[in-house]
């Protein structure tokens, strides 16, 4: 069996607000995102009982708005999990990381999915936009 991730960080290419607030609504039972700052928005959901903080950064890597779940309680084991799931709920293209980082892992390399099921590894290098 695949071992939990301690948290779940995606990046999403286009979405609406509204879309991604009924897909988390959907999802944890969240309310709607809330402004949390220049560009950020907050909510908390629920899994199975446990509380699941939400984070959206907007605009976080080179027009990606970073979507981050601040526990280990969720309905996804893994990054890639959460971004298929994303993918096909928001149609939009969304990455992520290609797994656990670890020290010497090249930092540029991520998994891209696409509506409709592509996916793979792509180069995505920090703009440091």
């Amino acid at each position: 069996m695949m071992e939990r991730y301690p948290d779940i960080e995606i990046y999403l290419a286009n979405v609406s607000l509204d879309a991604l607030n009924e897909w988390l609504k959907s999802t944890l039972i969240a309310p709607p995102l809330s402004p949390a700052g220049k560009g950020k928005w907050q909510t908390r959901g629920q899994y199975q009982g446990d509380c699941v903080p939400v984070l959206l950064v907007d605009k976080a890597a080179d027009g990606f708005a970073s979507l981050w779940f601040d526990s280990n309680h969720t309905p996804w084991l893994t990054d890639q999990e959460c971004a298929q799931q994303a993918a096909e709920a928001l149609q939009t293209e969304v990455r992520c990381s290609l797994g656990g980082w670890n020290p010497g892992d090249d930092p540029d390399r991520f998994w891209q999915v696409l509506p409709g099921g592509k996916e793979g590894a792509i180069e995505w290098p920090d703009s440091g936009r």
